[in-house]
């Protein structure tokens, strides 16, 4: 039977490792628990192990999860991480604390508008399709400038751009995984000397959080290593 509590505890070692490795505080890199598929319970067990931060891949999924798990509401952290459609905005606005996927102003815009006013501002990555594969989606490297600084000016009261967000082509070899991840550091790098002050790397996943973090990530996304297989 998968331990969450062990798994855990071990992602966490690796991440502290990969950090030592580059000269980062441990506490510099958020672990993202991605409990795509794991129904409510996985996350309980998760969250009763110390894990605060989770991320779904599927709207529907995780407000389901959200709602199944109220009575943990304020000890959550609720990040969507896959693609957001036009017409669920609004129910993701209403619920989640964290959007990882926009690549269109448009879906910003949405969520600004609809984000309740009683709430936190919602914490925007743009979505950068680092590796150019056709498959993905993702906004392209070129585009990021003209995105980020329409989305860091819709209201702060409401959405707040925080960074950038990849999914890295699969790659064997620690040097080739490090190449995206140093990619979108730069990007980053990049808009920050243009006058942005945006402070997340949300990059690397079970199979290449050590290049992710080598290259500044600091939020890693990991799902199969904690939950087990899917």
């Amino acid at each position: 039977m998968v331990s969450i509590g062990s798994n855990l505890q071990e992602v966490k070692r690796r991440m502290a490792v990969a950090c030592s490795h580059v000269g980062r505080p441990a506490n510099s890199v958020t672990l993202l628990a991605v409990s795509k598929t794991f129904g409510p319970e996985a996350v309980r067990a998760a969250q009763a192990a110390g894990q605060r931060a989770f991320g779904e891949n599927y709207v529907q999924e995780g407000l389901a999860k959200i709602e199944a798990l109220a009575d943990l509401r304020a000890q959550l952290q609720w990040h969507l991480i896959g693609p957001l459609q036009s017409n669920k905005t609004r129910a993701v606005a209403e619920a989640f604390d964290w959007v990882h996927s926009v690549d269109r102003l448009k879906t910003a815009e949405r969520l600004a508008a609809q984000r309740p006013p009683g709430l936190p501002p919602l914490q925007l990555c743009l979505q950068v399709n680092i590796s150019g594969e056709a498959s993905k989606s993702g906004v392209a490297p070129a585009d990021v400038p003209a995105l980020a600084a329409a989305v860091a000016a819709l209201p702060r009261e409401r959405v707040r751009l925080r960074g950038l967000m990849a999914i890295p082509e699969p790659a064997a070899t620690l040097q080739a995984q490090r190449a995206p991840h140093a990619a979108l550091h730069a990007l980053l790098q990049a808009l920050n000397a243009g006058g942005l002050a945006l402070d997340t790397l949300s990059m690397g996943m079970s199979a290449d959080l050590e290049a992710a973090v080598a290259e500044g990530a600091t939020i890693v996304r990991v799902g199969s290593a904690i939950f087990g297989a899917r």
